[in-house]
């Protein structure tokens, strides 16, 4: 069995109606498409602007993950690290104060 093939015009018709009803379930029985197929073009022009950001990652499986998202991943993980370190420090410095008390005079 063959895949269908889209014209990009067809696709941006589709994805304009889709994102003026809001729904992708009606827009894809309208068309006789998957509704998973016209979300996902949907969700690809949404962020993107384009249908094919699944061809600038390789082995992706045509999900829409960034280019950079194994670069903006570890960017995150110690960004994590460091605002743990941050919170440890700022519990360690408010427990000092809570011990340390002044006289009133």
């Amino acid at each position: 069995m063959n895949r269908k093939q889209y014209s990009p015009e067809m696709k941006m018709q589709i994805v304009k109606e889709t994102l003026e009803t809001g729904n992708a379930s009606i827009v894809a029985r309208r068309h006789d498409i998957a509704p998973s197929l016209v979300a996902r073009w949907a969700r690809c022009y949404k962020r993107y602007g384009t249908f094919y950001p699944q061809k600038e990652v390789p082995g992706t499986n045509g999900s829409c993950i960034p280019p950079d998202y194994k670069k903006i991943t570890k960017e995150n993980e110690q960004l994590k690290k460091l605002l743990g370190e941050k919170d440890l420090e700022i519990a360690i410095l408010r427990d000092l104060l809570k011990k340390r008390t002044y006289p009133c005079r």
